[in-house]
């Protein structure tokens, strides 16, 4: 376990959960689906011995912070503001924010929608993509219509949550496992119209060594208190993505700030888009884009996968500001 303390920042009625590391100038790391604070360890480690503040958010709806039931509550806007409201309370106003799968996201808009507290940003996994006035969901929606996509099995409430909470360490174990290099892109799997998520994928025995039974632990705990429904809301939340920022004119949809993207050689987010490489030009709406690094050999969870490389890639950025 890393030398790290709790720190809790509040943001009107929610409360954010933040693991710290270090001191000096704040790198905050925003995890993704389905994961909390501790997949950034291997990072938080680095950087604080390199004298950063190291922190890392548990989102809203995981871990140690706030679980509001609406779905509305799990916007783009709501959770950059989250992010905004601890660089205020843990970096002075000020940080490198780096986020990974959703966090991805929650940091582009994070760096957009205040500029003044983001110097620079980093996304892995998942790279920018301006949110437009119709529904993302829509869009999978016409390109999945007549076969099974992740996305579109999470959105009716209550039955995602009723398979994946059935046995919180077997779906984790199974979704960590799919989504990783050794899971041969099972994230978007050809299943029929009608399946469930878990159907078909495998249940490792052992698991892959990047991941330990000692760090499973950590997130069976937490989602066996806090269950599934914040986690699968943001998914939910998509359409009212568009309706909060997809008419937006100010600011403009171009991140300014320094930017870079991290992304895994077998990562599943590449093959979205039947026929294109969605990690082709991660760097086509970002106004100052500082690089691209696709990791051989890992795959969704870049970060735990391939963490001496990931931390490279960080460095390479981090001392190109």
């Amino acid at each position: 376990m890393i030398d790290h303390r709790f720190e809790t920042v509040s943001n009107g009625d929610i409360d954010i959960r933040v693991a710290v590391a270090g001191e000096g100038p704040l790198i905050l790391f925003v995890h993704g689906w389905p994961e909390l604070w501790y997949s950034w360890r291997h990072q938080m480690s680095h950087f604080a011995e390199r004298g950063f503040t190291a922190a890392a958010m548990d989102v809203r709806g995981y871990g140690g912070s706030s679980k509001p039931a609406e779905i509305e509550r799990y916007s783009l806007m709501e959770l950059a503001g989250d992010a905004a409201a601890v660089i205020d309370a843990i970096g002075d106003g000020s940080a490198i924010v780096v986020g990974h799968d959703w966090g991805a996201p929650i940091a582009w808009q994070t760096a957009r929608l205040h500029a003044d507290r983001v110097s620079a940003v980093a996304g892995l996994a998942v790279p920018y993509l301006p949110v437009g006035p119709v529904s993302s969901m829509e869009l999978w929606n016409a390109i999945y219509a007549d076969t099974f996509f992740y996305m579109k099995y999470f959105q009716a409430p209550g039955v995602a949550e009723a398979e994946l909470g059935a046995d919180d360490a077997r779906s984790l174990r199974m979704i960590w496992y799919a989504g990783s290099a050794d899971g041969d892109f099972a994230l978007i799997a050809e299943k029929p119209e009608g399946a469930a998520l878990l159907d078909g994928w495998i249940d490792p025995d052992p698991f892959p060594d990047w991941s330990t039974p000692d760090d499973h632990a950590v997130y069976v705990e937490a989602f066996d208190r806090g269950g599934w429904t914040g986690p699968l809301n943001r998914y939910r939340a998509q359409g009212v993505d568009a309706e909060q920022l997809g008419s937006q004119t100010e600011p403009g949809p171009m991140i300014q700030q320094p930017a870079a993207f991290i992304g895994g050689e077998y990562d599943s987010i590449r093959k979205f888009v039947p026929g294109g490489d969605l990690f082709a030009d991660p760097g086509a709406n970002c106004a100052d884009f500082r690089g691209a690094t696709i990791v051989p050999g890992a795959g969704h969870w870049v970060q735990q996968e391939a963490p001496e490389a990931t931390d490279a890639a960080l460095d390479a950025f981090v001392d190109s500001l």
